[in-house]
Protein backbone atom coordinates (compact mmCIF):
# COMPACT_ATOMS: atom_id res chain seq x y z
CA UNK A 1 0.00 0.00 0.00
CA UNK A 2 1.28 3.20 -1.09
CA UNK A 3 1.77 6.54 1.14
CA UNK A 4 -0.98 8.74 0.94
CA UNK A 5 -0.54 12.13 -1.33
CA UNK A 6 0.32 15.29 0.71
CA UNK A 7 -0.30 18.23 -1.03
CA UNK A 8 -0.45 21.80 -0.15
CA UNK A 9 -2.93 23.38 1.62
CA UNK A 10 -5.67 25.75 0.27
CA UNK A 11 -8.30 28.07 1.21
CA UNK A 12 -10.85 26.29 0.79
CA UNK A 13 -9.86 23.99 3.37
CA UNK A 14 -9.97 26.03 6.05
CA UNK A 15 -13.13 24.35 7.22
CA UNK A 16 -12.06 20.94 7.08
CA UNK A 17 -8.92 22.17 9.10
CA UNK A 18 -11.17 23.63 11.63
CA UNK A 19 -13.14 20.35 12.40
CA UNK A 20 -9.70 18.52 12.67
CA UNK A 21 -8.33 20.37 15.39
CA UNK A 22 -11.61 20.79 17.30
CA UNK A 23 -11.78 17.06 17.17
CA UNK A 24 -8.37 16.46 17.86
CA UNK A 25 -8.95 19.03 20.99
CA UNK A 26 -11.67 17.71 22.04
CA UNK A 27 -9.91 14.60 23.37
CA UNK A 28 -7.97 16.42 26.45
CA UNK A 29 -10.42 18.31 29.29
CA UNK A 30 -10.45 21.81 28.65
CA UNK A 31 -8.70 22.14 25.66
CA UNK A 32 -10.81 24.03 23.04
CA UNK A 33 -10.30 25.58 19.60
CA UNK A 34 -10.59 29.49 19.64
CA UNK A 35 -10.81 30.55 15.24
CA UNK A 36 -11.07 34.24 16.46
CA UNK A 37 -7.87 34.45 18.62
CA UNK A 38 -5.47 31.49 18.69
CA UNK A 39 -5.62 29.93 14.94
CA UNK A 40 -5.25 32.78 12.18
CA UNK A 41 -3.53 30.74 10.41
CA UNK A 42 -6.71 28.46 9.46
CA UNK A 43 -8.48 31.01 8.22
CA UNK A 44 -5.63 31.42 5.15
CA UNK A 45 -3.94 27.99 5.03
CA UNK A 46 -3.13 28.15 1.39
CA UNK A 47 -1.01 31.49 2.03
CA UNK A 48 -0.54 31.44 6.27
CA UNK A 49 3.49 29.81 5.94
CA UNK A 50 4.02 30.88 2.82
CA UNK A 51 5.48 34.47 3.72
CA UNK A 52 7.76 33.28 6.49
CA UNK A 53 9.33 30.86 3.90
CA UNK A 54 7.64 27.50 4.68
CA UNK A 55 4.13 25.96 3.41
CA UNK A 56 1.20 23.87 4.66
CA UNK A 57 0.44 20.30 4.03
CA UNK A 58 -2.54 18.14 4.08
CA UNK A 59 -3.81 14.84 3.35
CA UNK A 60 -7.10 14.04 2.26
CA UNK A 61 -9.14 10.89 2.87
CA UNK A 62 -10.87 8.60 0.55
CA UNK A 63 -14.17 10.89 0.71
CA UNK A 64 -12.02 14.32 -0.17
CA UNK A 65 -12.09 15.52 3.39
CA UNK A 66 -8.44 16.52 5.29
CA UNK A 67 -7.79 13.70 7.56
CA UNK A 68 -4.11 15.25 8.69
CA UNK A 69 -2.19 18.42 8.32
CA UNK A 70 1.33 19.94 9.10
CA UNK A 71 3.22 22.92 8.71
CA UNK A 72 6.43 24.32 8.72
CA UNK A 73 8.74 28.02 8.69
CA UNK A 74 11.77 29.36 9.23
CA UNK A 75 12.19 31.83 11.73
CA UNK A 76 15.73 32.25 11.23
CA UNK A 77 18.15 31.21 8.58
CA UNK A 78 19.34 27.20 9.75
CA UNK A 79 16.32 26.44 11.77
CA UNK A 80 12.60 25.43 10.66
CA UNK A 81 9.80 25.45 13.12
CA UNK A 82 7.02 22.77 12.88
CA UNK A 83 3.67 23.62 13.08
CA UNK A 84 0.03 22.18 13.32
CA UNK A 85 0.60 18.17 13.09
CA UNK A 86 -3.00 17.04 13.66
CA UNK A 87 -4.00 13.68 12.69
CA UNK A 88 -7.72 12.55 12.96
CA UNK A 89 -8.38 10.30 16.04
CA UNK A 90 -9.75 7.52 13.30
CA UNK A 91 -6.16 7.83 11.01
CA UNK A 92 -3.90 7.18 14.12
CA UNK A 93 -1.40 4.46 14.63
CA UNK A 94 -1.16 3.89 10.98
CA UNK A 95 2.29 6.03 10.38
CA UNK A 96 0.58 9.03 9.24
CA UNK A 97 1.84 11.15 12.03
CA UNK A 98 5.20 9.94 11.51
CA UNK A 99 4.90 10.79 6.77
CA UNK A 100 3.74 14.26 7.93
CA UNK A 101 7.12 14.52 10.60
CA UNK A 102 9.18 12.97 7.96
CA UNK A 103 7.73 15.31 5.27
CA UNK A 104 8.88 18.29 7.37
CA UNK A 105 12.27 17.09 8.20
CA UNK A 106 12.74 16.68 4.59
CA UNK A 107 11.48 19.90 3.15
CA UNK A 108 14.12 21.42 6.31
CA UNK A 109 17.15 19.25 5.30
CA UNK A 110 16.24 20.26 1.52
CA UNK A 111 16.63 23.86 2.33
CA UNK A 112 19.73 23.80 4.58
CA UNK A 113 18.59 23.32 8.14
CA UNK A 114 20.85 22.21 10.69
CA UNK A 115 17.63 21.58 12.97
CA UNK A 116 13.97 21.39 13.50
CA UNK A 117 11.66 22.24 16.22
CA UNK A 118 8.69 22.51 17.51
CA UNK A 119 6.17 23.19 20.80
CA UNK A 120 3.83 20.56 21.57
CA UNK A 121 0.93 21.60 24.30
CA UNK A 122 1.59 19.34 27.37
CA UNK A 123 -1.46 17.37 27.05
CA UNK A 124 -0.41 15.87 24.04
CA UNK A 125 1.34 13.12 25.47
CA UNK A 126 0.53 10.55 22.60
CA UNK A 127 2.42 12.72 20.22
CA UNK A 128 5.25 13.36 22.72
CA UNK A 129 6.01 9.38 22.65
CA UNK A 130 5.87 9.49 18.97
CA UNK A 131 8.33 12.45 18.69
CA UNK A 132 10.56 10.45 21.03
CA UNK A 133 10.47 7.36 18.63
CA UNK A 134 11.62 9.80 15.92
CA UNK A 135 14.66 11.26 17.79
CA UNK A 136 13.26 14.42 18.67
CA UNK A 137 14.28 15.31 22.39
CA UNK A 138 12.61 17.91 24.86
CA UNK A 139 14.70 21.19 25.09
CA UNK A 140 13.93 21.84 28.66
CA UNK A 141 12.12 25.36 27.42
CA UNK A 142 9.10 25.82 28.36
CA UNK A 143 5.97 28.75 27.23
CA UNK A 144 2.51 29.21 28.45
CA UNK A 145 0.27 30.50 25.73
CA UNK A 146 -2.63 32.56 27.72
CA UNK A 147 -5.46 31.05 25.18
CA UNK A 148 -8.88 30.09 25.89
CA UNK A 149 -7.17 26.48 26.79
CA UNK A 150 -4.94 27.76 28.77
CA UNK A 151 -2.45 25.93 27.12
CA UNK A 152 1.75 25.05 28.71
CA UNK A 153 3.87 24.05 25.79
CA UNK A 154 7.23 21.79 25.93
CA UNK A 155 9.56 22.81 23.62
CA UNK A 156 11.23 19.98 21.26
CA UNK A 157 13.87 19.50 18.74
CA UNK A 158 16.19 17.87 16.67
CA UNK A 159 19.24 18.19 14.85
CA UNK A 160 19.71 17.17 11.05
CA UNK A 161 21.84 16.11 8.65
CA UNK A 162 23.45 18.30 6.45
CA UNK A 163 21.79 18.42 2.50
CA UNK A 164 22.93 16.21 0.57
CA UNK A 165 24.91 17.80 -2.96
CA UNK A 166 22.39 18.58 -5.57
CA UNK A 167 19.64 19.01 -3.38
CA UNK A 168 16.53 21.11 -5.32
CA UNK A 169 15.97 23.50 -2.08
CA UNK A 170 12.00 22.26 -1.94
CA UNK A 171 10.51 19.51 -1.00
CA UNK A 172 7.03 18.73 -2.86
Amino acid sequence: MSDPAIRPARNEDAQDLFGLLALCFAEYPGCFVDPHDDLPDLRDPGRAFAGRGGAFWVVEDERGRVCACVAADEPEPGLVELHRLYVRPDRRRGGLGELLVRHVEDFATARGARGLMFWSDTRFRTAHRLYGRLGYSRTGAARELGDISQSSEWCFAKSLPAAQPGASGEAA
